[in-house]
């Protein structure tokens, strides 16, 4: 099933128009599903409502005893489901049966039945946003009513308490049993903690804590040790360091700058300190008395430079004191550090021993806590619930007893009325909608034009009658009137007079329209030529009020003249050539050069010829009419041809030669479809108030004989046709 695009694009006019169009079918179903839902209404029994409303209580205490509350609490709208299950449950109404005789009350054959029984008149509904549930009973007698509500509440509640019972109970024994395993799991881990305390000889003062999340660790000498040994072998690493940094600067120095360099050092000898500055002020001096002239060989000279070198030499033996005093020190230094890594080493491996005790004796007083705090909240709880336990427990509370109701529940008219005319009304708009769905046909001049892509030439109303009886100026006349002149303006040639019309099935309208085009057209002033060629099932002569015979087939079988055959209408300008007698072979006469030869004749005679066929789809006679003729032309009924039978009416033109001018849309409800009521708003408008009514033809006696004319040039309008014909009054 393929649809246009434009189809999918419906608004709220569409919608309206499809209402419109199938208001019928919305009406019957409206009034169908109305009435039922009366009879059902009046046919139903009247029972009574017994309403008891309780307070429910969601108890987890087994779930709680474990503590799982968080990870198992039930969601309030699944608990209050389950509730109802409960409610109805076969548990809880057997109480009821039993208590009120039920099965012997309701003449039940088994309990069994008297259970189904009050469950098909018990209904359960929370209330929104509360922990209340109503339980409702209807029964024909309101005082059971009420009294069954009240039973099966009271049912429910003590089920709820026995539950509840039932439950702790079973969640004291399970609590009580692992009460028993986690105290023997606690005194276990305890003697493991203090085993090795004992064996690692540990001193716990972090008691009360757990060693694993930040407590004190045990006291032990080997930590300050190996922590004092780190100290004394970092600071003989650097010591080391410092010697030997010294030596080196002193092996690369010499001179003054060594001595210099040496004196600096925290070992150097006071004397040779005294020393330095002596020797400094001689050097001096002497420099002064160079500079004052004296020469080298001067006294004063002489024992200031004698002088002079005694110190150097005094301080040269202290550089090389403080030498050898820096590499003993680098020497003892060094054997310290080594002594010191063999201690320290022993120190490390003491101390992960120690540490890996200790770890050993944490983890296990870590588990000892914890199973010792699991088994403290476990004893907490069970204390708890014991208490609990003796306490009355209220799962539910009764929030309204049911009292006998004096008026009826059941059936609810009003509602039972609305109900039934909003589902009528629901399923009326649905089959309509439905139904338009699934029709293919036609239903729009867009709808054609796209899917034949050829013009809508005119769009007929419903009830069009003839225009030989209701006269030329009524508003039916007009939609031919335009048919006639969309006709002119789209054949491409004045000579191109000879049109045919078809149509895909019977019953379409084709030859009421076909009578009226050429009603209109002789009103116009064209010589119009009306021929029935449905040799099959002929219905333009009863137009008429004329006899079928001779006419057509007649003519082609060459036993009369086309003289004898062509009858004149009382309208001015209107000839009709009527079928003539049925052939045993109506396409095969049709089929044949006189045919052809008879409209060439023809075409110079008139200004205008119409034929009428039979459907296209159903035989070939119209295909070898359409390829005789200038143009053919397509009636199709509105909302009534599917579009791929619409489709195969112009494949069949097309494949015998013809050419499809156009279409008529023809038995167009205006009235009730919006979408054409413009096409049709000016005709009453322009017409003319009809008086009378006369009758167009009568059947004559005896036809005149005919005469001869001179013959009339092809094309011309407003002549007389060269043949002489029959007139027909």
């Amino acid at each position: 099933m393929s649809f246009h695009p434009s189809e999918a694009r419906l608004h709220a006019l569409d919608y309206l128009q499809i209402v419109r169009n199938r208001f019928s079918i919305i009406l019957l179903t409206f009034v169908l599903v109305f009435i039922t839902a009366v009879a059902i209404t009046h046919i139903l029994p009247e029972e009574y409502l017994g309403r008891a409303t309780v307070e429910i209580v969601q108890n987890d205490e087994d779930l709680r005893l474990f503590q799982t509350r968080q990870a198992s609490e039930l969601a309030n709208y699944n608990f209050i489901q389950t509730q109802f299950e409960i409610i109805s449950s076969q548990q809880t109404l057997y109480r009821v049966v039993d208590d009120f005789d039920l099965v012997n009350r309701w003449n039940a054959g088994t309990r069994q039945e008297a259970c189904a029984q009050l469950r098909g008149k018990l209904e359960t509904s929370a209330r929104r946003n509360t922990s209340l549930i109503d339980i409702e009973i209807y029964a024909a007698n309101p005082a059971e009513a009420a009294e069954l509500a009240n039973a099966v509440a009271e049912s429910y509640a003590e089920r709820r308490r026995e539950d509840d019972q039932a439950r702790i109970d079973k969640a004291l024994g399970a609590l009580r049993d692992q009460l028993t395993k986690q105290h023997e799991r606690v005194a276990s881990l305890r003697g493991e903690m203090l085993r090795l305390m004992r064996e690692n000889d540990i001193v716990d003062l972090a008691r009360g804590s757990s060693a694993l999340s930040g407590g004190a660790e045990p006291v032990t000498a080997t930590p300050s040790v190996l922590m004092t040994s780190e100290q004394r072998l970092f600071d003989l690493k650097g010591e080391i360091e410092r010697l030997r940094t010294q030596i080196e600067r002193l092996s690369e120095l010499s001179g003054d700058d060594l001595t210099k360099m040496a004196l600096s050092l925290d070992i150097a000898d006071a004397s040779v300190k005294q020393v330095y500055p002596q020797y400094l002020d001689q050097s001096i001096a002497l420099e002064r008395l160079r500079n004052l002239g004296l020469g080298a060989r001067h006294p004063k000279v002489l024992a200031l430079e004698k002088e002079i070198e005694k110190m150097r030499t005094f301080l040269d033996s202290g550089v090389l004191t403080i030498k050898e005093t820096l590499q003993t020190q680098l020497r003892i230094a060094e054997e310290s550090m080594e002594r010191f890594e063999g201690l320290h080493q022993g120190k490390r491996e003491e101390s992960m021993s120690e540490r890996e005790d200790y770890v050993a004796y944490a983890e296990a007083k870590n588990e000892y806590e914890q199973q010792n705090f699991i088994l403290q909240k476990m004893e907490g709880d069970y204390n708890q619930v014991a208490i609990e336990k003796n306490m009355t427990s209220t799962p539910t509370r009764m929030h309204e007893r049911a009292e006998p109701n004096p008026r009826p529940a059941k059936p609810n008219i009003l509602l039972n009325l609305i109900l039934g005319g909003v589902v009528g009304l629901g399923a009326g708009f649905a089959i309509a909608f439905f139904l338009e769905y699934l029709d293919t046909s036609v239903k729009t001049i867009e709808d054609v034009e796209q899917l034949l892509e050829c013009p809508v030439l005119a769009v007929v109303p419903k009830d069009v009658g003839l225009l030989f009886q209701n006269g030329a100026n009524t508003p039916d006349a007009e939609a031919y009137r335009i048919l006639r002149t969309n006709i002119e303006f789209n054949r491409n040639r004045a000579d191109a007079n000879v049109i045919t019309v078809v149509s895909g099935s019977a019953g379409e309208g084709k030859s009421t329209t076909l009578a009226n085009l050429a009603y209109v057209c002789a009103q116009g002033g064209y010589t119009t030529l009306l021929i029935d060629a449905d040799l099959r099932r002929p219905r333009l002569h009863g137009f008429f009020g004329v006899a079928n015979t001779p006419g057509l087939s007649d003519f082609l079988a060459r036993e009369r003249r086309l003289e004898e055959v062509v009858l004149r209408a009382r309208e001015e300008n209107l000839w009709f050539l009527p079928s003539g007698a049925m052939p045993a072979d109506p396409a095969g006469v049709l089929n044949t050069r006189d045919l052809s030869a008879m409209i060439a004749e023809l075409k110079s005679r008139f200004d205008i010829i119409l034929i009428d066929g039979p459907p296209i789809l159903g035989v070939s006679d119209s295909s070898v009419l359409a390829r005789e003729s200038d143009l053919t032309i397509a009636v199709v009924q509105h909302r009534k041809l599917p579009r791929k039978t619409l489709l195969r009416v112009k494949m069949g033109v097309e494949n015998a030669g013809g050419r499809l001018l156009g279409v008529v849309l023809n038995n167009v409800d205006v009235r009730t479809d919006s979408q054409y009521q413009y096409y049709t708003s000016y005709y009453t408008y322009y017409s003319t108030p009809q008086t009378h009514q006369p009758p167009v033809l009568t059947q004559p006696a005896a036809a005149p004989a005919p005469r001869q004319t001179d013959p009339v040039t092809p094309g011309a309008l407003a002549g007389v046709p060269a043949i002489a014909v029959a007139d027909v009054y």
